[in-house]
């Protein structure tokens, strides 16, 4: 990829017109944040009122074949949002014609694949990214922010839930089209969970794992819960649920001097100051009350530091338009890509791994 191409509009291609591409990635390049950085020049969609509405929306080229982008010799970068289990064949198929990607998640259902777009990209020059966008949600880096400070202590335990109740009746149900909560949910809070562990690139998580199937109309699952850990690292632990009526919390936190929940919304956490708090000393003599006699639990009062913190904006919204300026910076300036393909293996390893430990039968 030319890294050196001159500052000014980049041309985009979306390929699929539905939640992703339209609801997506096509709102944001409708918005006033894209007009500076992208322009809409080819649209691709297998419906024909889709391509209708494109060609209204975005004033550009239709097609019913991303392979007609193949005669375009304009475009600086397509958007493949197509069904989960085509992201790897048209991925290849892209990369191999020399087309910078930006590929939905999931990146594929399988490492293999992943690493053979990487292969690809690289032979041909051209820029490869994945759209998990969720390190870059207002509450999130706020989150980081506050584990990075220090105040809550040594990290022992973080809860990560993305989880409500629900019904679901669509292919993201279908094991054939790489759908179930690991594959179109999971990547965000997996993401966040392998970020927030800092391991070495070649170091894997340990992982336990369960999940089941119980809402849903398909076969792929609609339950999971993910531990987390390595040596010396906190222990994580992951939900992804269609079954949580009463989900209120996004992130719980569970540290040596204080504690954090939060919502994508609102923040809160607390802490005390070691160097203020009463000083203890290790005894193993019966604890006693103030008539020397009666028995006497561990207590004492921590002054607590106290903190609420309301987020505004939609945290989906900033997390994409932060996305694609930094994407932007890459392609123009040159600047370190946000997401390396190579990192997000790491996490389709996982979702291997917990489907491994999981099987679940085909149905459909």
């Amino acid at each position: 990829m030319d890294s050196n191409k001159k500052r000014g509009l980049l041309n985009v291609a979306i390929i699929g017109q539905g939640r992703s591409g339209r609801d997506i990635h096509g709102a944001y390049f409708l918005s006033e944040a894209s007009k500076k950085y992208y322009r809409i020049v080819a649209v691709v969609d297998r419906m024909a009122s889709r391509r209708a509405r494109a060609a209204a929306e975005f004033n550009c080229n239709i097609y019913d074949d991303y392979r007609s982008l193949f005669n375009q010799n304009n475009i600086d970068l397509v958007i493949n949002s197509t069904f989960s289990n085509e992201h790897y064949p048209v991925t290849m198929d892209l990369l191999e014609h020399g087309f910078n990607v930006v590929c939905e998640k999931p990146f594929s259902a399988y490492a293999q694949e992943c690493e053979a777009m990487v292969r690809m990209a690289k032979e041909h020059n051209c820029l490869l990214t994945v759209f998990q966008q969720s390190r870059l949600a207002t509450y999130y880096k706020r989150i980081h922010e506050i584990i990075e400070s220090g105040v809550l202590g040594e990290i022992v335990q973080i809860n990560i839930a993305f989880s409500g109740f629900s019904r679901r009746w669509d292919w993201q149900t279908g094991k054939r089209f790489y759908g179930g909560s690991l594959l179109n949910t999971g990547p965000h809070p997996l993401d966040q969970a392998l970020d927030l562990l800092e391991l070495d690139d070649d170091e894997m998580p340990q992982v336990y794992s369960r999940l089941g199937k119980y809402n849903t109309f398909g076969d792929a699952e609609d339950y999971a819960k993910v531990l987390l850990t390595a040596p010396g690292r906190p222990l994580i632990d992951v939900e992804i649920s269609s079954c949580d009526a009463y989900s209120d919390y996004t992130y719980k936190i569970q540290g040596s001097r204080g504690s954090l929940k939060a919502t994508m919304s609102k923040i809160d956490w607390k802490y005390y100051d070691a160097a203020t708090a009463p000083k203890q000393k290790l005894t193993f003599e019966p604890l006693v009350g103030a008539d020397g006699v009666s028995p006497r639990y561990c207590g004492e009062k921590l002054d607590w530091k106290c903190f609420s913190e309301d987020l505004t904006g939609s945290p989906f919204d900033a997390a994409v338009e932060d996305y694609y300026e930094r994407l932007y910076k890459t392609m123009t300036e040159g600047v370190d890509l946000f997401i390396k393909p190579e990192k997000v293996v790491k996490l389709i390893r996982v979702i291997e791994k917990i489907h491994a430990d999981n099987p679940m039968p085909t149905v459909y």
